[in-house]
């Protein structure tokens, strides 16, 4: 099932080096439709359609799923959201509790996981999209020549507890912080918002975005993801440090990061 960005490509690629048959679902307006050359199979899919994505996977004999790449979460609070995905009648009974008497709220982890159980009562079992692309998980180290000064370490430190905390009460993995002071965290707007936001609030620049896994990562979905639009738009809004990570981060085609990332006075380091 894949989402938006250039994660799902990647792990289809990796799973048909390894010779797996991939069928893939795309989600509108999120998916690559590159991996119509990559899968056995694709087909494109609504965002609410879960009933029918359980169908199509049955058809193909399928067990094991995995999810990779983003969804805009904001879509869910656009006006009209039902209407305009029109959820099929299994999806509407999954996401009642959520959505209508709202029994249960609307984190990340809970719609996540209530997809996993709905699958796992057919029959399929969702899998670590990184167990077959353990390449992209970032090894422990200073990855750019520069590396932080003292300074920007205690930010580091600083932003540390602030995201692992946010990140245990399932609000979003990364802050952004100067001097040991705040600047933006993310919400559902994502990463990418969170450090233009931090750009507009710092204009001296020079800040720090740290990104981590959730205290309680399940590490099948919303792993933490890097890749050239991160360091593209630290450089741009006057960042300096990104700090990640080790292990439990994904890091999308890293060598063109680290040498983006070197070209424009960047550090990125990744620790544990």
């Amino acid at each position: 099932m894949a989402g938006w960005g250039r994660y799902p490509l990647l792990v289809a690629e990796a799973l048909r080096r390894q010779g797996s048959e991939v069928y893939c679902l795309g989600a509108v307006g999120h998916a690559d439709p590159k991996l119509a050359e990559i899968c056995r199979n694709f087909q494109w899919s609504g965002l609410a359609r879960f009933g029918a994505a359980i169908r199509y996977f049955k058809r193909h004999a399928v067990t094991d799923v995995i999810m990779a790449g983003k969804i805009h979460k904001v879509l869910l609070f656009q006006p009209w959201m039902i209407l305009r995905n029109m959820p099929d009648l299994r999806t509407y009974r999954m996401f009642i509790p959520h959505f209508l008497t709202r029994s249960k709220d609307c984190k990340d982890d809970t719609l996540l996981g209530a997809i996993v159980q709905e699958f796992a009562r057919e029959g399929m079992r969702f899998g670590r999209p990184t167990d077959y692309a353990a390449e992209l998980l970032v090894s422990k180290g200073q990855l750019t020549r520069r590396g932080p000064s003292a300074w920007q370490w205690k930010d580091i430190h600083f932003g540390w507890k602030l995201a692992k905390e946010m990140g245990r009460l399932d609000v979003g993995q990364s802050v952004a912080v100067k001097d040991q002071a705040v600047l933006a965290i993310e919400a559902v707007e994502g990463t990418d918002e969170c450090i233009r936001r931090a750009g507009v609030l710092c204009r001296a620049g020079g800040f720090t975005v740290v990104k981590v896994a959730k205290p309680q990562q399940d590490m099948r979905y919303d792993v933490p993801t890097i890749g050239m639009r991160t360091v593209e738009n630290i450089a741009s809004s006057g960042g300096r440090v990104l700090a990640i990570e080790a292990s439990r981060t994904i890091l999308l085609d890293g060598p063109e990061v680290i040498d983006f990332a070197d070209r424009h006075g960047l550090v990125i380091v990744a620790i544990d």
